[in-house]
């Protein structure tokens, strides 16, 4: 049920394009970003037709069946059972296997255990294409772990936890939602406490009134209660859980203070708590404490997002999703033309010099264009934005007959875009893009040039085009329903890779080529080529 679940995000949160093929993958219609996909507008369900009436036919003597026998041996068959009355185990995933390319048993033939500890660790990727592979496993619509239901759950709270970890909040809380976080006791306490970090923890309360039981959450009981106006409730459990220490000291405390505000008034601002969560966040907002969410996990970030924040709130809190992929390049490139810097250094500088050069563009003017391009594009790498710089402002700059440095940035721009191998195509041979400027030019195409480098990464991506190695494991993970898992053993290779690894990079590059992830292993190799994160 993927169309009414896409309707739930609100602005979701991240970009995607990954064309398939091979054995492992099939091949989409066309390369689409899941962003894409999840912006559409639904479409109207059509309404059924009216049943044909037909007269009924007279019944016919039944003819004696002319067949091989059902079976070869008379022992039992293996049969699969499930209690009466217990849910049959659905697909769960926002984006369908025709946007992914990805088969629904995708976790199917991995153990659950083991897959929930793999998502749990891999650690935060820093290329763009890995997290746009990443946030594809994520939210594909896939078939449920043979496992059972219970399963299920796990898998399912793993894959919300990761988003969440992501920044992702907006398909996180679709994803729980779809898999049924308002009657599921697993799931509610996460769904709920990323309701907070949006500003729509009425909704998770209201299910909590209905259900009162999918909760032991004593600090979510008595912020519900009271939000509901159940001030009776509120204190009644405040009081027990702090007789019986069922809250820690810190959330105690700034509960009391949302429970008794008139007692408090004159009292000193709280010390920031040592453990945070979009609960206690919350809560200190609602005493009108806010906390910064610089120094918190990427999630809290979401909440600088809303119209109550600062412009430079706003600002800040963009870039650090658009860098893990959780937000649209759109969103970021809206607000950083929003209106005028309001000061100098930091984000401010990064506004001043996209305005600048958002303005030579529409002007068509070669020498503005020429001025304001290599400082937009220095403050674009300081903030580590330049493929979502480039993938804002590609199709714009196409055509423009730059030179020097401009027209080596703007190549750049052209293959750190979803456009890279109609860029490549068109590049004049007389341009020098830098030592690597014949590895750049083949990988764009899916080629390795004639020469081999000398340099260790240049060499691995190298080797990956010209006569890959792909992990024979995670192959035969792929040919046995565990495609998931096998590639979160290649995107932790990638890591590495990107990292300095370069036989992590050679094995990373070949197996997502092998298993048809071409593009990713395209925009990969060419994102580590001239983003020099290593």
């Amino acid at each position: 049920m993927t169309v009414p679940v896409r309707t739930l995000l609100r602005g979701a949160i991240f970009g995607l394009s990954v064309p398939f093929c091979s054995l492992a993958i099939a091949e989409t219609a066309a390369p689409l970003s899941v962003i894409d996909w999840l912006d559409k507008p639904a479409p109207q369900a059509r309404l059924p037709r009216a049943p044909i009436i037909t007269t009924p036919k007279p019944l016919q003597t039944p003819k004696p069946i002319d067949e091989p026998a059902v079976t070869k041996s008379g022992s039992a068959p293996q049969v699969t059972t499930r209690p009466l009355g217990a849910a049959v185990p659905r697909n769960v995933g926002l984006v369908p296997a025709s946007v992914t390319g990805m088969k629904p048993d995708l976790w199917a033939g991995s153990p659950v255990a083991a897959l929930t500890r793999r998502i749990d660790a891999l650690p935060e990727l820093g290329l763009p294409a890995a997290n746009a592979l990443l946030f594809s496993l994520l939210l594909a619509e896939t078939a449920p772990p043979k496992e059972g239901a219970q399963a299920l759950d796990t898998l399912t709270l793993a894959r919300v936890k990761k988003l969440e970890a992501l920044g992702a909040v907006d398909p996180a809380m679709a994803l729980a939602e779809q898999a049924g976080a308002m009657t599921s006791r697993r799931l509610f306490d996460v769904w709920a406490q990323l309701n907070m970090l949006v500003g729509t923890e009425d909704t998770a309360c209201d299910a909590l009134a209905k259900a009162p039981y999918l909760t032991q959450d004593s600090a979510i009981k008595i912020f519900c209660a009271a939000r509901g106006g159940d001030w009776d409730t509120a204190m009644l459990t405040f009081g027990s859980a702090k007789a019986l220490s069922l809250i820690p000291m810190e959330k105690l405390n700034v509960l009391d203070r949302f429970l008794n505000p008139d007692l408090f008034e004159d009292a000193p601002p709280l010390a920031t708590p040592r453990e945070m969560d979009p609960l206690t966040f919350r809560l200190f907002e609602t005493i009108g404490e806010p906390l910064p969410t610089r120094p918190l996990p990427y999630a809290y970030a979401v909440a600088d997002l809303r119209d109550v924040a600062g412009w430079k709130a706003q600002l800040e809190a963009a870039e650090r999703l658009t860098r893990t992929g959780a937000l649209p390049d759109n969103r970021l490139l809206g607000l950083l033309t929003d209106r005028k810097a309001a000061a100098s250094g930091g984000v401010w500088d990064h506004v001043r010099a996209v305005q600048r050069f958002d303005t030579a563009l529409n002007t068509r003017s070669v020498d503005a264009i020429s001025k304001t391009l290599p400082p937009a594009w220095r403050e674009m790498q300081s903030a580590e934005l330049e493929v979502s710089f480039s993938t804002s402002f590609q199709e714009r700059s196409n055509g423009l007959a730059l030179s020097g440095s401009s027209a080596r940035i703007l190549a750049y721009m052209g293959l750190l875009s979803p456009s890279y191998e109609t860029v490549a195509a068109t590049l004049p041979q007389d341009l020098d893009l830098g030592p690597n400027d014949a590895l750049l030019r083949a990988i764009a195409r899916g080629e390795a040039p004639e020469t081999a480098p000398t340099a260790a990464l240049p060499r691995a991506i190298y080797d990956a085009f010209e006569t890959p190695t792909p992990n024979l494991a995670w192959m035969a993970m792929a040919k046995s329903h565990r495609l998931g898992e096998a590639l979160l053993f290649t995107l932790d290779d990638l890591r590495d890779g990107a990292q300095g690894d370069s036989q992590s990079l050679r094995r990373a590059l070949s197996t997502l080529r092998a298993l048809g992830l071409e593009d990713t292993a395209r925009r990969a190799a060419l994102q580590i080529l001239l983003l020099e994160r290593s």
